[in-house]
């Protein structure tokens, strides 16, 4: 189903120590610049003591005044309480690109889903170590990048990778079943802004050929965990996981299938919530309010 913006909304996320006081001050505030809250959710890991998590959607008349109002002084707020914040708009629409190699599902999903008006974002680029995908890609009329990378040219590739985003002002990238590792020095300028998708075999079945180790032991669910990327390998903050039951009637290509389809479901999730500001990341957790 398509989703309908509404231009005059915006979204502030805040974490802060848990402390009396700030639904209040920040509702207040917000009632003071002329905004009407349409939506709130809070989360406390511990009243006493705790992290406070909070997600407000709000609309303003004279929007562009009022935001810039909003954007101002609501610092004057968050030093007295400790909040760490961010103010979004929905008058922004996010820019995505994202990273393939030679497997399409996720690929595939992502697009359908961007296309149907289901993800309310734009995708300018699609960046790729193989060149397997491109005709998939600007049948969209999506810009198609290949960069091959090996062990020698990796750093380079990176580097051609970075340009590329910074030349189409990229917000975030999601990795849709991308075969490389990337640097902790490219992780860190897109911190918390790199979403991956793998299958939830780990740490039981690592390596190749995961699905025939699975089929080999006889499991009964199939899993996919969508994350966000760290330097520790598959072990970011996770946004959402899927399962699906199998049993002994599916062999490994089944188990395949299985797989790529929870997989599509789990990352075009994460990508939605993000696109939406709905995840707030706490040291290795995240707080999804969906």
């Amino acid at each position: 189903m398509k989703r309908t913006k509404t231009l005059n909304r915006a979204r502030l996320l805040i974490s802060c120590s848990d402390q009396p006081g700030i639904v209040a001050a920040v509702s207040d505030f917000l009632h003071q610049k002329g905004a009407n809250i349409v939506q709130s959710d809070q989360y406390s890991t511990d009243p006493e003591g705790g992290m406070f998590f909070m997600r407000i959607e709000f609309d303003l008349s004279s929007f562009d005044e009022r935001f810039s109002t909003v954007e101002k002084e609501f610092p004057a707020i968050a030093e007295h309480f400790g909040i760490s914040w961010r103010l979004e708009s929905e008058r922004k629409t996010k820019k995505m690109a994202m990273f393939v190699s030679k497997e399409d599902h996720c690929l595939l999903e992502l697009l359908w889903r961007w296309r149907s008006g289901e993800l309310d974002v734009e995708i300018p680029v699609v960046i790729s170590n193989h060149e397997d995908l491109r005709d998939i890609v600007e049948s969209y009329g999506i810009s198609f990048h290949y960069i091959p990378v090996s062990k020698e040219t990796k750093q380079k590739a990176e580097a051609d990778a970075a340009s590329l985003l910074r030349d189409y002002h990229i917000d975030f990238i999601v990795l849709a079943r991308y075969m490389q590792i990337l640097s902790p020095d490219f992780v860190k300028s897109f911190e918390h802004r790199i979403i991956n998708i793998h299958h939830s075999f780990l740490p039981a079945f690592i390596g190749a050929n995961p699905y025939k180790k699975a089929f080999e032991r006889g499991v009964k669910l199939i899993g996919a965990t969508a994350h966000y990327v760290t330097n520790d390998l598959d072990e970011g903050p996770i946004i959402e996981q899927e399962v699906l039951r199998v049993n002994h009637r599916y062999d490994t290509n089944d188990l395949k299938i299985a797989g790529r389809n929870v997989e599509k479901i789990a990352l075009a999730r994460a990508v939605e919530w993000h696109i939406n500001d709905k995840v707030l990341v706490y040291k290795n957790k995240t707080i999804v309010f969906n």
